[in-house]
């Protein structure tokens, strides 16, 4: 900043940084120690969002980052209004997404003495940040932004909070924002090691049975271009996580779906007879590997990921390479050539015809499925964002996503509630798409008053609603292995969700047949306008396949063969 340094309060300061740093929106819902905060975006040029709950502030803006590839920002009050925040922090955290979390706090002075609606949300927050600040000195302000947001949206993304007592809004500084941030300790590792990444190649030469097994990472650091380009040259198969999904284009002929617990048959059967498994920024979580020492127990692994905490954590990797995805797999491509993987290929092809996803349509009942289909003909272009349960893996493995950053959900937290608000931030980053929040009854309920606020601001989302009457991720369990004691997993009846919606004055379409499902569709993509679809779904429809937790993930268990 040039000339003199202009006086002003931690308030107008704080406002000041969010300008620096272009953020275009700001999730959030006031509170007592955050007036002086509340009173200067009065007149900022600046949108702010006003939610219902302040778990909607975060997952908005987790969505909107999820979205854009931007960081994410929210702000929330003292006390209650700060843990309100802890599960959608967690679950920035655990998919590595990019957010700035705000919240204010009691007046410096009366830290520690158990005054109103105070919590020590640094020290709640802790093992769930990739770093936070509790600000002591209003002077501060500017450097510790500067810092939250070049660590939140570095390295391996995520969230990072920055508490504010009252007195920090207060005071007067001379505000001078950085224009660099130096931190002592935190340097990410982009460029991957030249040695490593020529032994990658040598092993990938030698390779005959190799697929590509791509997470979050990949969208994370915009390397889909590379990703395809590099398969394609290897001539490799590839298989995404649940968060990696749009990050290879589902109609190349070189996609397997999705692997693990949910996954499509083809997928897990390729991993577990590769004789070379390239993990590009995925971390081997559990819902994918099953059984540990059973997973891919003939390849080789190549694990590619940014942060080195990653590496050999749950599965033994034998050519590790530390840097970021894009980086490297630039850096691979010239070192490679098309792989001997025709016969691999065509066996790939085999699994493929013969074990594809499948589930038996009637005439007589709306099946989950088909509702996903409907929606990716009608809309192929929309971004998806979902909840969590049944619906969310029929989303994933139903819909043909071909960009990144049009699937959105909840991947390791699995956190119920999310996808509402989390579509509400997708929409307002990317007005030009549809945006559809494929909901469960039970998930919806967890964050449905946010109704009120796409209402209020004209936020055209539309809420397709898988009403079965269940929990019925939870059912599905409990019918396989509990003998179909469904114990307090029945939610039958307890809302109309049609006079919901016109309650909150949104448009509300009821769903009882298979040959109404494209009509509601495209009457809500038309409306222009917050939609609730209540789809009166087949109620103990199962997600199929599914490997039992403990179980390797080839063995498999066809849910849709003995329903």
């Amino acid at each position: 900043m040039t000339g003199k340094p202009e006086r002003m309060t931690g308030a107008r300061a704080f406002v000041e940084c969010l300008y620096r740093e272009n953020v275009e929106v700001l999730f959030g819902y006031p509170g007592g120690v955050l007036l002086p905060i509340y009173d200067e975006l009065y007149d900022a040029h600046l949108h702010h969002l006003l939610v219902r709950h302040e778990q909607a502030a975060v997952h908005a803006a987790e969505g909107y980052a999820r979205a854009t590839g931007k960081v994410g920002v929210c702000l929330a009050t003292s006390g209650p209004g700060a843990t309100n925040l802890v599960t959608g922090i967690a679950n920035a955290y655990m998919d590595s997404i990019p957010l700035v979390a705000f919240t204010g706090q009691v007046p410096s002075s009366m830290l520690g003495n158990d005054a109103f609606q105070e919590a020590n949300i640094t020290g709640i927050t802790m093992p769930i940040t990739k770093h936070n600040y509790l600000v002591q000195d209003a002077k501060d302000l500017p450097r510790i932004i500067k810092e939250a947001f070049h660590i939140a949206s570095t390295g391996r993304p995520g969230p990072v909070l920055i508490d504010m007592p009252k007195d920090v809004t207060t005071d007067e500084i001379d505000f001078v924002y950085p224009d660099k941030v130096e931190l002592r300790g935190y340097k990410p590792t982009y460029k991957g090691n030249s040695q490593q990444i020529k032994r990658a190649a040598t092993a990938i030469a030698k390779s005959k049975r190799p697929v590509i097994y791509a997470g979050g990472g990949v969208i994370g650091s915009d390397a889909s271009k590379e990703l395809l380009s590099f398969a394609e040259k290897i001539r490799a198969p590839v298989t995404t996580t649940l968060t990696g999904i749009g990050g290879f284009p589902n109609d190349n002929e070189l996609y397997l779906g999705m692997p693990g617990m949910h996954g499509t048959k083809y997928a897990n059967y390729a991993i577990q007879e590769s004789d070379l498994l390239i993990a590009v920024g995925a971390r081997f979580d559990d819902r994918v590997t099953g059984k540990l020492k059973s997973f891919a127990p003939n390849a080789k692994i190549i694990h590619i990921d940014i942060d080195p905490a990653e590496i050999s954590k749950n599965i033994t990797v034998d050519i590790p390479i530390v840097g970021d995805a894009k980086n490297i797999l630039k850096s691979l491509l010239p070192h490679v050539s098309e792989c001997d993987t025709k016969e691999w290929l065509d066996k790939v092809a085999i699994w493929k015809r013969d074990f594809p996803l499948y589930y038996v349509n009637r005439d007589d009942a709306i099946k989950p499925q088909y509702i996903i289909e409907q929606i990716n003909e009608a809309c192929p272009d929309a971004i998806i964002v979902t909840e969590v349960g049944q619906h969310q893996m029929w989303a994933a493995q139903y819909f043909k996503y071909k960009e990144p950053r049009t699937f959105i959900t909840s991947g390791g937290l699995g956190t119920m509630g999310y996808g509402f608000p989390a579509a509400i931030g997708a929409k307002l980053g990317r007005p030009d798409k549809v945006v559809f929040d494929i909901s469960g009854d039970g998930s919806f309920q967890m964050n449905s008053q946010e109704m009120a606020t796409i209402v209020q601001n004209d936020i055209p989302i539309i809420i397709a609603l898988f009403n079965n009457g269940y929990l019925g991720m939870v059912r599905q369990w409990q019918a396989l292995f509990f003998e179909h004691r469904y114990s307090h997993t029945t939610i039958e009846d307890s809302v109309d969700f049609v006079k919901l919606a016109e309650a909150y004055g949104a448009l509300g379409i009821r769903v009882e047949k298979p040959s109404e499902v494209r009509p509601a569709i495209e009457k809500a993509i038309e409306a222009n306008r917050p939609v609730i679809i209540d789809f009166i779904v087949e109620r103990e429809e199962n997600v199929s396949p599914m490997v039992p937790a403990g179980a390797a993930i080839n063995e498999i268990l066809d849910l849709e063969r003995t329903q």
